[in-house]
């Protein structure tokens, strides 16, 4: 099959950096899609995107779809033909659809009975006259926000200034919002040509190359890694390379070249996070620092073109960041000047959410929230102290100069300036870690006081929203609710405490209850809690490398005291090994099962009628008694299975549903009980065996 290499290439104004890298690969997707949609087959794929275009070559393009030969499979014989012989409607229209004549039909045997058949031929179309449908693909494309130009309706992610779309050397013609595709591309604004003809597909990015555009998004990231080595080694520097930093980098530029500038050594007296922010978030500057990981008075930047006149460059540079640094280190000294307290003031007046009251609302809340929380963990009456401090103090510095400037600096601010106004350091870090963990992977508090503060904001918010009716349902989570919840699973396992999930629920909804804002009753907002939480629980238990039975198995009982279930779940993990539980799982199972006919759990030794009642009954009562004291979840998975000979005994030897009424009920209590106490460790019903 003869085969040509294809180029599509869409020409924007230039995008912004953060939709760049998912817009070249929902192109790619759909184009893939419609390729397979098509029949059309190809060898490869590469994937080109930078500021200013979105491109695939699609090497090995075959130039013509593969001939169609299908055979189609009708109605049953007693319906395609009548008594006479003839054809019926129903064969008819099956002839037409498959576009065949009656004469064209035969019949097969399928599973002892004949069927009309029909073989349809269809010869492959040429791939030249397909592609111009790429044009709809292309328009379909959505992002995250969409831009219309002139008298279009089209909406896209920048204006479309030009296309590509070659065959071989062959132009497919095709035209978006007064745009028709054509041979010629665009080089670098600065330093290319505008003009670039292209004579065949797999040329586009060595021609591009000489126009001084980079169009491989992988080859400019080596290019800037490699450049920003050498001026480390150069300098004897270290340059900590952001990963989300570099990644908006090299969707900026389209021929990087990496120079270094210099700022003023009194800069330095603002904390760190403050320099280091102003630098990335404004300026997309990459941080210097000494071997010992002190910061320098040097920044690294990227320039959009070549190496001449780098000088200048950085001196342009400078100017820039003195700017953005005097602007900070004012904020940071006036920020000085503020106390806690006038700060605490005025987040009276900030809402926090227009049904849910003001950020100083919240901080009442969250303080009763912690309070109880630290009741529950029994800690020391300063710990106590230092969790209510935090809890009160945590949210001053968004009300400060330099949050107000840089929003992701909360709770570091806040850390900064409690320690200047004499806070103790527990108490000024706690004001950090209050945020923490911030997102997936992130850091956990340290200190108890701060992980408690932790959960207590984080289960305030939640639950606040919940009560009002805000759930989130999908991918819409506009309050980051999903990020918190995981946040505070995080906390509990990693410090282990043993609180309920209950516990928490009652402390926090304890509290919008009696600011009376809550739409919905208690019982609403904690079932909606239950299920989303078991979906936080049920992603952790993935990552542990939890069997999905397991998962369900775990989760279907109990989840309230989480380090317990994750014991459940490991513990679980390794009996199912077992052939031998396989066995106690069936006798569990069996128990289960004849439970539900229980009218109720009353048990009288009394009606026992046979010894293994009795014997089943005794070691009913020790095992519960048993597994009450036992922390260790293996170990009261170990001593559940000593169940299982007892309760074999028991249905090899007893007519459960006796005549005798009483006797039946009897039994069926002890059963009832005996299922309370297994699957109160798990729904062992959920697992799978081989």
């Amino acid at each position: 099959m003869s085969k040509r290499d294809f180029l599509l290439e869409i020409g924007t104004e230039e995008m912004p950096a953060r939709f760049i890298a998912g817009a070249a690969a929902q192109l790619r997707e759909k184009v893939e899609n419609w390729l397979e949609g098509q029949r059309i087959p190809y060898d490869k794929i590469d994937s080109y995107e930078t500021p200013r275009r979105l491109a695939l070559l699609i090497h090995g393009l075959a130039e013509k779809q593969p001939d169609k030969d299908e055979e189609a499979k009708g109605p049953a014989k007693k319906i395609a033909v009548d008594e006479a012989g003839n054809w019926t409607k129903a064969a008819q229209g099956f002839a037409r659809s498959n576009g065949v004549d009656t004469e064209q039909l035969y019949f097969k045997e399928v599973n002892g009975a004949e069927y009309v058949h029909a073989r349809r031929l269809e010869a492959g179309k040429e791939t030249v006259s397909l592609l111009p449908a790429l044009a709809d693909v292309i328009t379909s494309m959505n992002f995250p926000k969409n831009m219309r130009w002139g008298a279009h309706d089209l909406k896209f992610v920048r204006p479309i200034r030009w296309l590509v779309a070659l065959f071989g050397a062959e132009l497919v013609e095709m035209e978006i919002a007064g745009v028709k595709t054509g041979n010629v591309t665009r080089g670098h604004r600065f330093l290319g040509s505008q003009a670039v003809s292209l004579q065949a597909p797999t040329e586009y990015a060595s021609r591009l190359a000489e126009e001084h555009v980079i169009v491989s998004a992988e080859e400019r990231r080596s290019l800037i890694v490699e450049q920003i080595r050498r001026l480390e080694k150069e300098n004897g520097w270290r340059i900590p390379m952001d990963e989300g930093l570099l990644d908006e980098v090299v969707h900026l530029v389209e021929y990087p070249t990496a120079l270094f500038g210099t700022f003023e050594r009194d800069f330095l007296s603002i904390p760190r996070e403050v320099l280091v922010t102003s630098m990335r978030e404004h300026q997309r500057y990459f941080p210097v620092e000494d071997a010992s990981g002190q910061l320098l008075n040097h920044f690294v930047t990227v320039r959009n073109g070549d190496s001449h006149a780098l000088e200048n460059v950085a001196k342009g540079n400078e100017k820039v960041l003195r700017a953005r640094l005097s602007d900070a280190r004012f904020f940071y000294e006036e920020d000085q000047k503020l106390s806690i307290d006038s700060c605490l003031k005025r987040l009276e007046t900030i809402v926090f959410h227009e049904e849910l009251g003001t950020i100083g609302d919240k901080v009442r809340r969250v303080r009763k929230t912690a309070a109880l929380i630290a009741e529950k963990l029994g800690i020391t009456a300063e710990e106590a102290r230092q969790v209510d401090r935090i809890a009160e103090i945590a949210k001053f510095d968004l009300v400060t100069n330099m949050v107000g400037e840089f929003p992701e600096l909360q709770g570091v601010m806040g850390e900064d300036y409690a320690r200047k106004a004499g806070e103790s350091e527990t108490v000024a870090h706690g004001v950090f870690e209050h945020y923490l963990p911030r997102f997936s992977g992130d850091q956990l508090p340290v200190s108890a006081p701060g992980a408690i503060a932790s959960i207590a904001d984080k289960l305030d918010t939640i639950v606040g929203c919940f009560s009002i009716g805000i759930v989130p349902t999908g991918s819409q989570d506009p309050y980051g609710l999903r990020r918190m919840a995981a946040g505070i699973v995080a906390i509990l396992l990693d410090r282990n405490w043993t609180l309920s999930l209950d516990e928490l629920w009652d402390a926090a909804l304890s509290s919008y209850n009696e600011q009376g804002v809550s739409k919905r009753t208690s019982d609403e907002v904690k079932q909606d809690l239950k299920d989303f939480f078991a979906l936080r629980l049920k992603n952790v238990l993935q990552e542990e490398g939890v069997r999905y039975d397991v998962i369900d198995a775990v989760l279907s009982a109990d989840l309230n005291v989480l380090p317990v279930l994750l014991q459940k779940a490991k513990a679980l993990m390794n009996a199912v090994q077992s052939e031998a539980f396989k066995f106690t799982v069936e006798q569990f199972n069996r128990v289960n099962n004849l439970a539900q006919k229980a009218e109720a759990d009353a048990v009288s030794e009394s009606l026992f009628a046979e010894d293994v009642e009795r014997a089943l009954h005794q070691t009913y009562v020790s095992v519960a008694q048993e597994v009450s004291g036992l922390d260790d979840q293996k170990r009261v998975l170990e001593t559940l299975s000593t169940l299982r000979e007892p309760i074999q005994a028991f249905f090899d030897k007893v007519m459960v549903m006796a005549e005798d009424q009483a006797v039946r009920q009897n039994r069926l209590g002890l059963l009832l009980r005996l299922s309370r106490l297994i699957y109160g460790y798990a729904d062992f019903s959920k697992l799978v065996f081989a």
